[in-house]
């Protein structure tokens, strides 16, 4: 069962370069359905783990790493669509957090201090308002809508504090004595 849940993890990664192929060309639809697919894997593997008792420390790993690349190719993706200044300053901040923090939980590993980058609820929450607004925008070029755009633009005004502000407990978490 757990090679099958890291299954649906890696197919999550695999799904992040597809929806920027589709969103480049501006097939809106298709990038809904594979976002709404990837936001499905996330939940499964997570909640399939918990149901069977079939956490691994492959997953455990892989999952960030599955939703970091999803978001990262999708903000860029959007940024250049959308042509929008503020989706990849935003953007911008955001990747630059995610490199921090993976190189934060490298240092961490390598110093016996693992468990002071494991991942946080208010990371999880993170995580979901950064899918929310991602989600806000391709919803609004599928169906041109636009009031969605501004209202993606706010969740991701509040994602990139909320993503700053968690880097920085992990910062504070890791070199605290």
């Amino acid at each position: 069962m757990t090679n099958f849940i890291n299954f649906i993890t890696i197919a999550r990664i695999f799904l992040a370069p597809i929806i920027l192929i589709f969103l480049i060309f501006g097939n809106y639809l298709v990038c809904v359905l594979l976002f709404f697919v990837a936001g499905l894997t996330d939940y499964l593997d997570g909640y399939l783990a918990r149901k069977y008792n079939a956490e691994s420390q492959l997953g455990e790993i892989l999952d960030p790493i599955a939703d970091k690349i999803l978001i990262v190719f999708i903000l860029i993706g959007l940024s250049v669509d959308l042509d929008s200044f503020l989706i990849a300053f935003l953007g911008s901040l955001i990747i630059a957090r995610e490199i921090g923090v993976s190189a934060l939980r490298d240092y961490s590993s390598r110093n016996n201090k693992s468990h002071k980058t494991k991942v946080t609820y208010l990371a999880k929450i993170k995580t979901s308002v950064q899918l929310f607004s991602i989600g806000l925008y391709i919803f609004a070029l599928a169906f041109s809508f636009n009031l969605l755009i501004v209202i993606g633009d706010i969740f991701l005004i509040i994602a990139t504090f909320v993503t700053l502000y968690t880097g920085y407990e992990y910062t504070l978490n890791v070199f605290k004595k």
